[in-house]
């Protein structure tokens, strides 16, 4: 149970940065392109964790107009995903009969901060600012030309009408 690299140089777009898969498949997000994302990390032993429901709804609605959520497991606070990332998988699509792409475990904050949360942190967004992410399950949604659309807290449910507004305006 690896964790992806840290973060190295700063990259210009999110388009430059790789990620592994959960079965262990590098992945550059250039492959996401004109896509509207959300991009979220996850744990299975959160109190936030019944967002996974959540999540998978969106999913399910927005799929078809070019939506995806992206969920990247982290271990970072609380350690509340300790699981490899066949458990991880195991427990998503038990539980929660989630669809999306699930990837790598990786760290959001510090030192060995991933790339791409390096690059997501770094700019400026609302409702949320930019800055270190606070919890599981903060969301930044990606707009099809790569921009972050909004940053929001992971107390905000992923259906709420915030998130639901600004992925239809994202969508259009």
């Amino acid at each position: 149970m690896a964790l992806s690299a840290p973060a190295a140089a700063s990259t210009s777009s999110i388009y430059e940065i790789d990620v592994t898969t959960s079965a262990g498949h590098v992945v550059r997000l250039d492959s996401f392109k004109g896509k509207v994302l959300l991009i979220v990390n996850v744990a299975s032993r959160c109190g936030f964790t019944p967002q996974y429901a959540g999540l998978e709804a969106l999913y399910r609605t927005f799929k078809d107009r070019g939506f995806m959520v992206l969920a990247f497991p982290c271990n970072q606070f609380g350690a509340q995903e300790p699981g490899t990332e066949a458990e991880i998988m195991q427990f998503c699509s038990t539980k929660y009969d989630v669809t999306f792409p699930m990837f790598s475990k990786l760290e959001v904050n510090g030192p060995s901060r991933h790339p791409l949360y390096a690059w997501l942190t770094a700019q400026a967004t609302a409702p949320d600012g930019a800055g270190d992410v606070k919890w599981n399950f903060a969301k930044f949604l990606i707009d099809k030309q790569g921009n972050i659309a909004a940053r929001f807290s992971p107390t905000t449910s992923p259906t709420s009408p915030d998130v639901v507004e600004a992925i239809e305006r994202a969508l259009t």
